[in-house]
């Protein structure tokens, strides 16, 4: 049996222990160190070390906090705290200023940098200071430094003036972040073509000469090339200006070339849809054309009605005017032969009831009972016969006068055409209640007779449409529609919802069945439920 040695048990729980006090003590350090990042921003925003006779807050790093590197060290501290702003959610995995370091030339391009923690996190999950450099050397790659060569350049040296020490600057370029700030130029340069400068509040940044503006400091604007070097570079600045005009050409093309076909397209449009507006235009006027001539021909017929009555009433005043005596129970002949010309001119435009005994008409009983009556009303009106015309009341179910049965066989004439509108509309597929509604509202005054006429099948199924359209409708999966716009050729066209995607649905036109493209996407509002056009 093993056992443990207990020098050995105690050994290992004691490295373990110091092992993990070791790392919460550089914990505790690395949080200690970004608290006192917070209080030396307040201290450099907010100007306290003025309180202690400091005139800036170099001088107050320099004096104060020389121990913990001085101002070098806090501008490092800044600058990693900058980082950590920039990055946002990801800075809780830069655990120090040391792991911020490599990452603080991207901070004035904060997509990159977050780029670049994310990759170093994918590669570590706590990833160390190489692994976040090197994130950022994938993102922007660094240069290297070239070593300085103890040989002596082919190309003279170029010769610019350094701006004197103590000199007093102005940040002039806008886009530089300290642009209008002055400062004093108080440590050598490091090269030719910028310098250190010192702002008030003790920052000091290394800015180009460019960027500066010294009118009492006199420096080079612009670095001198040799001349080879001059030429070359003008050679490519006019390939680099060619290549820019030549996009630019290229795009203006395209973007004219896109908005006149989408100009094109709406005007194709447009076109279709003023096509389709002047089809109904046409239709609607062929209908009240026909109207009108209806109209006219029912004037007509009101103008012979009132000359025969005129007719008759001369007729029936000639009889009266003579005496009782001189007729008797006879009349003479020549008024004999005047009224049953009259008569038989009447009769012509009667129905005869022997005909009708002979062949009765083939739709059904009720139109024979139509005319029945029409013809006992003439009958009635052409003899003056009161029981033919209370006959003719009782068979058409009005009251016993002329133009109470005149009115009613107006109403009976419609019937049969009514009762085939009405199964028509019925027998088309996807009948709804406001395509029957469309129809029978025309003949709403004779809605008892049509009723008595239909079949139990129809009367249901009219009785469930009208259910039906009581409760609110909503497009969906399955609903025939149309586009909702008059001014889009979809607004004729009858389509179906194939699919719902939320604030969206998917419709299939049947128009669209031989073409590539068979379905497209809309919103609700778009749509409308689709009517058929009006034959």
């Amino acid at each position: 049996m093993l056992t443990l040695n207990r020098s050995e048990t105690t050994s290992a729980l004691d490295y373990s222990n110091l092992n993990t006090s070791i790392q919460e003590t550089f914990t505790a350090i690395d949080r200690f160190e970004w608290q006192a990042v917070d209080e030396i921003l307040q201290m450099r925003e907010q100007q306290l070390y003025l309180q202690a006779g400091y005139k800036n807050f170099e001088e107050y790093c320099q004096r104060e906090l020389y121990a913990w590197g001085g101002y070098r060290r806090i501008n490092q501290l800044l600058g990693a705290k900058k980082v950590i702003d920039a990055v946002g959610e990801l800075g809780g995995h830069i655990k120090n200023e040391r792991q911020a370091r490599p990452l603080l030339r991207l901070v004035k391009e904060p997509e990159k940098l977050k780029q670049a923690v994310a990759i170093a996190l994918k590669d570590n999950p706590s990833p160390g200071e190489s692994d976040f450099a090197a994130a950022a050397n994938i993102v922007v790659p660094q240069l290297p430094r070239k070593k300085q060569s103890t040989q002596e350049p082919m190309v003279p040296k170029i010769q610019e003036p350094v701006v004197p020490q103590k000199a007093i600057v102005t940040v002039s370029q806008q886009s530089h972040p300290r642009y209008g700030d002055s400062g004093v130029i108080e440590a050598d340069a490091p090269n030719r073509w910028q310098q250190i400068v010192t702002f008030a509040d003790g920052e000091r940044l290394l800015i180009n000469n460019t960027d500066l503006d010294a009118p009492s400091v006199p420096f080079p604007r612009e670095r001198n090339y040799p001349p080879e070097y001059t030429e070359a570079i003008a050679q490519i600045k006019e390939q680099h200006q060619q290549e820019l005009e030549r996009l630019e050409q290229e795009l203006r093309i395209g973007l004219q070339a896109e908005v006149n076909a989408r100009a094109e397209a709406q005007v194709q449009e447009q076109i279709q849809s003023l096509q389709q507006l002047y089809k109904q235009q046409r239709e609607q006027n062929i209908q009240l054309q026909q109207r009108l001539d209806e109209m006219e021909s029912l004037r007509q017929l009101e103008t012979e009605n009132q000359q025969l009555r005129q007719r008759i009433q001369d007729l029936e005043n000639a009889v009266e005017q003579r005496p009782s005596q001189q007729w008797g129970n006879t009349m003479t002949q020549q008024a004999t032969k005047v009224l049953n010309k009259q008569v038989k001119q009447a009769l012509e435009k009667t129905i005869d009831l022997r005909s009708l005994a002979q062949e009765p008409p083939k739709e059904n009983a009720q139109e024979c009972l139509r005319l029945m009556g029409m013809a006992l009303k003439n009958l009635a009106s052409a003899m003056n016969n009161t029981q033919a015309l209370e006959a003719a009341a009782i068979i058409l179910g009005s009251e016993p006068t002329p133009t109470a049965i005149a009115y009613r066989a107006e109403q009976l004439e419609m019937l049969p055409q009514a009762v085939s509108d009405i199964r028509a509309v019925l027998t088309k597929p996807g009948c709804m209640w406001q395509d029957y509604w469309a129809v029978a509202q025309e003949y709403e005054v004779i809605k008892q007779d049509y009723w008595a006429e239909l079949t139990t099948q129809e009367t249901e199924l009219i009785t469930a449409l009208q259910n039906a359209s009581l409760q609110p409708r909503t497009i969906g999966v399955g609903s025939v529609v149309a586009h909702a716009d008059p001014y889009r050729t979809l607004y004729v066209e009858r389509g179906e919802v194939v699919e719902d995607l939320g604030e969206e649905l998917l419709v299939a036109w049947d128009c669209w069945k031989e073409q590539s493209k068979k379905t497209d996407r809309y919103f609700r509002d778009e749509l409308r439920f689709w009517q058929p056009e009006k034959e």
